[in-house]
């Protein structure tokens, strides 16, 4: 396993790493910080670990939203052709009738 230094608050850290896990940890690492100085910046909060108690739970808050959020629209690989078909049809003639007026195109 791979060593990598960090920086977090301004604090280095010595952390593991899997082979071809240095970006994905890294950016990891930046969500960490980023999040860490936010609340240290709001000056409410100076102890670095209820910092980062409260970093962590926001970060855990963020992904169990992102992970009951309703699935994504599906692609347009997985819409109706017969639709797509029709819409295609309806451009190309709209397209057709705009260019219709221009004996040129450039």
């Amino acid at each position: 396993m791979k060593q990598i230094e960090v920086q977090i608050m301004g604090q280095s850290y010595l952390l593991g790493c899997p082979e071809g896990g240095e970006v994905q940890l890294r950016e990891a690492v930046e969500r960490v910080d980023a999040a860490m100085c936010k609340i240290r910046d709001a000056g409410k909060v100076k102890a670095r670990d209820r910092i980062a108690v409260l970093a962590s739970l926001n970060l855990a808050f963020d992904l169990a939203q992102r992970e009951a959020a309703p699935p994504p629209a599906p692609l347009a690989a997985e819409s109706d052709p017969t639709a797509d078909d029709a819409r295609a049809a309806h451009l190309i003639q709209r397209l057709d009738q705009a260019l219709a007026g221009d004996g040129h195109l450039l």
